[in-house]
């Protein structure tokens, strides 16, 4: 059987780096790993960049950074694919998000583009609690979001990155729109409370509304396209038309989705919550 050659763009990210590791481990795939640190270098915002990378690569596995929701997206989108291709790219796997109709336009690309395709939609992560932009607050012990009333599936990485897996390995799954969730709905609040009574920890929550919530933002000078994607967010993705749940999870994997709960714990256990020791001066 010829060897697989697989990219991977945004590799070092929270899913791509977690099939990078699942591929080393279950196959004998051959796996290249597309960022700004790769060697040769991978950059979205410079389609010279793309070529060398792609060479010889017959599968690709997309994480489009910061998002594909963002206005620039569906024509990086379709270069890309366009490209990957006409070089001999024989599949590509996207990752999409849940209930985002902007980035349904790029999935529409890649399935009219790509000689084979998979789709995987996915809701909020887990790993947002302890590997990206809720991290900090927690530590701090103070956690103001908006539309904290908002029932989320949120959906752990490491089944994500599983199911992503599969499809890259797997032909079985070509053509086919994947919606992951985790098996239970949540509002923020409640997922912050978890992580509290787990960790033992106390951490105060401020619902706020979607302007004050970018003010606040803006205070802290978060870049003003970053503020944009998350003003999409908040206001057009987390209205409710994701809570609900499916069972893409155990229909690909075979077994359940991880639980928040059981997520809580396993990370309580690395420390990444622990509160921050105070030095002493003296």
């Amino acid at each position: 059987m010829e060897t697989k050659k697989i990219l991977i763009l945004g590799g070092n990210g929270k899913t791509g780096r977690r099939v990078a590791q699942l591929l080393k481990e279950t196959s004998n795939a051959e796996v290249y790993i597309g960022s700004r640190s790769g060697i040769p270098p991978f950059y979205w915002e410079n389609p010279e960049t793309w070529s060398e990378v792609i060479d010889g690569i017959d599968t690709v596995y997309i994480t489009f950074q910061p998002d594909l929701a963002i206005p620039s997206a569906p024509e990086t989108i379709q270069k890309f694919t366009t490209l990957a291709t006409q070089n001999g790219v024989q599949k590509i796997v996207l990752l999409s998000g849940r209930g985002e109709k902007e980035a349904q336009v790029c999935e529409e690309i890649v399935k009219s583009t790509a000689k084979n395709w998979t789709i995987v939609r996915a809701s909020w992560f887990n790993q947002n609690f302890s590997e990206s932009i809720f991290l900090e607050p927690i530590l701090a012990g103070y956690v103001a979001i908006a539309r904290a009333e908002t029932l989320e599936p949120f959906t752990d990485a490491d089944d994500i990155a599983a199911v992503v897996t599969e499809a890259l390995l797997n032909e079985k799954h070509n053509g086919k729109t994947y919606e992951l969730t985790g098996p239970r709905l949540l509002s923020f609040q409640q997922a912050v409370a978890e992580i509290a009574q787990i960790t033992n920890r106390e951490i105060h929550f401020q619902p706020l509304s979607v302007d004050e919530y970018i003010g606040m933002l803006r205070e802290y000078q978060v870049p003003e396209d970053e503020l944009w994607l998350v003003n999409y967010l908040f206001s057009e993705v987390l209205d409710g038309r994701n809570s609900s749940i499916t069972n893409d999870i155990e229909k690909v994997l075979g077994r359940k989705a991880k639980d928040f709960t059981d997520y809580v714990k396993e990370t309580a256990q690395t420390g990444i919550w622990d509160a921050p020791k105070l030095v002493a001066t003296s």
